[in-house]
Formats: C-alpha cells, sequence, structure tokens
C-alpha cells in the first residue's frame, strides 16, 4: 500500500497490479491518487520479479472514469494549483506509457475521460463486455493536450480519434473492440481469469525479447527523425547472446517449457 489508501498494489507469480481504489466515485482519481500510482510503477520497475504490470479499478464498476471533481475546490483551486494538479497528471500517464514491461489495462465497467487516457497509455487493453467509454472533453467545454490525443491516435487512427472526441458520446466494450481500442473483450465474470492467464502468458516468456519488441514498436511511432533504431538494433543483439536464448533453444530441442531469467 502507498502513502493513500486510494492506491493499492499487490504481486501475483511475476505480475504486478495497480489498483485505483475509490470506488464510491467510480474510481476518480485525485492528487495523491496519480502520484500513489507513480510510486507503485517505480517499486516495479525495480523489482526483478515483476515482469508484466496490470492496471485495474476497484469496485467492479469502473477502471477510472477521470478526475475526482469533488477534490477539485482544494487541487484546483487556483492558477498554481492547477498546473500542480496538470502536472502530476501527466507524469502519471508518462510513468505508465514509458514503463519498460508490458502494461495491460484490465477494463470493467466505465472507462471514462481521464480513465481512457490512462489505458491509453497502456500496451494492451483487455475489457469486459460491460465495459463503457468516453471522452467528453466537449461536454464539458475542456481542451485535451496533444499528447493525449497522440497516443488515442496511435491506437484507433485519426477517423476514430475525431469521432471519439467530437461526439462526446459513451460507446460499449463491441465498438471499442471494432475501433481496434481494446485488444479483447471477455464476459464479465471471467475477465479477473482471464487477465490473469493472458499476463502469466506473457510473464513467461523471456524478458529481454519483450523488452526489446516494446522498445521498438515505442521507436517506430515515433517521427522518423527521431527514431533510436540503433538501441533496437542493440537489444536485438543482446537477445541472441543471452543465456536466455541457450535455454529457449535447449527447451525446444528437450520439448519442455522454458525457464527465463531476463539475462
Amino acid at each position: 500500500m502507498t502513502k493513500t489508501d486510494k492506491m493499492l498494489s499487490r504481486k501475483d507469480n511475476g505480475v504486478g497490479y495497480v489498483i485505483f481504489n475509490n470506488p464510491e466515485r467510480h474510481n476518480a482519481v485525485s492528487l495523491d491518487m496519480w502520484r500513489g500510482c507513480v510510486d507503485i510503477l517505480h517499486g516495479f520497475d525495480k523489482d526483478p520479479e515483476v515482469r508484466v504490470v496490470v492496471l485495474t479499478g476497484a469496485g467492479g464498476k469502473a477502471f477510472v472514469s477521470g478526475a475526482d471533481i469533488s477534490k477539485f475546490g482544494e487541487e484546483r483551486a487556483s492558477k498554481d494549483a492547477v498546473r500542480t494538479y496538470n502536472e502530476a497528471v501527466e507524469r502519471g500517464y508518462a510513468a505508465v506509457h514509458d514503463f519498460k514491461k508490458p502494461t495491460i489495462a484490465m477494463i470493467r465497467g466505465y472507462c471514462i475521460g481521464g480513465g481512457m487516457g490512462l489505458a491509453s497509455c497502456c500496451d494492451l487493453r483487455i475489457a469486459s463486455d460491460n465495459s463503457r467509454f468516453a471522452v467528453p472533453a466537449a461536454k464539458l467545454g475542456l481542451g485535451y493536450a496533444h499528447p493525449g490525443v497522440k497516443r488515442l491516435m496511435d491506437i484507433v487512427g485519426a477517423s476514430f480519434t475525431k469521432e471519439i472526441f467530437f461526439t462526446a458520446r459513451q460507446f460499449d466494450a463491441a465498438e471499442a473492440l471494432q475501433m481496434g481500442l481494446v485488444n479483447r473483450v471477455v464476459p464479465a465474470d471471467r475477465l479477473e481469469d482471464y487477465v490473469r492467464d493472458y499476463a502469466g502468458m506473457i510473464s513467461a516468456n523471456a524478458p529481454m525479447t519483450i523488452d526489446a519488441i516494446k522498445f521498438t514498436a515505442g521507436e517506430l511511432l515515433k517521427d522518423e527523425s527521431r527514431r533510436d533504431l540503433a538501441t533496437s538494433d542493440a537489444m536485438v543483439d543482446a537477445c541472441f547472446r543471452s543465456r536466455d536464448y541457450e535455454e529457449g533453444r535447449k527447451a525446444f530441442l528437450e520439448k519442455r517449457k522454458p525457464q527465463f531469467e531476463g539475462r
């Protein structure tokens, strides 16, 4: 547990869980919660036992439903306070988006506003069939900074991004799957088991290979002039020199499950 009881964490067989714990407000996020999210991720980053991170919401009715409006009086009462809050949000998004290990958003129920922003920062998104999505900025008169627009557009493309923002409407999991916003949709009562097995499948694979793929995919999303493909090539070469590559070959020939160490 972090400094706030509104953010929880746990580990289970190589999978770390970041849990937004504000169910009475559909897991709306406060300043302390964003800071807590960053603290948890920093801990998981340094923990060699954690190979995959799942982000989710408590209570069964929401992933994250955006900012906690009840905190605006104390957290956005002045220009400086607004700046402090916005900086904390961006640090939270960056901590997820730039996290070196695979991240999965386990979405059940409402995924609204900042929840969509948070889910867009994850590598993969798995949703229950009763999930609901929206970015209601246009109904509130809010501006939306370009990093968040870019992250969503990298996932669903320009046309669907415009539709999501222009209409500001809620849409269901089937539409989210059609758009490419989520990778999988499963029945609500199977979601946790499905994500646990899915994350376990990833955590059992060679960490250096996964790290190289995640880095390379991130670089290829950048403008060509800003890509660091030399580091990508070096990470690929390191895979072929690794003990894990030797272990993978041996396990294949011996018809057994490989035991990867990440080196």
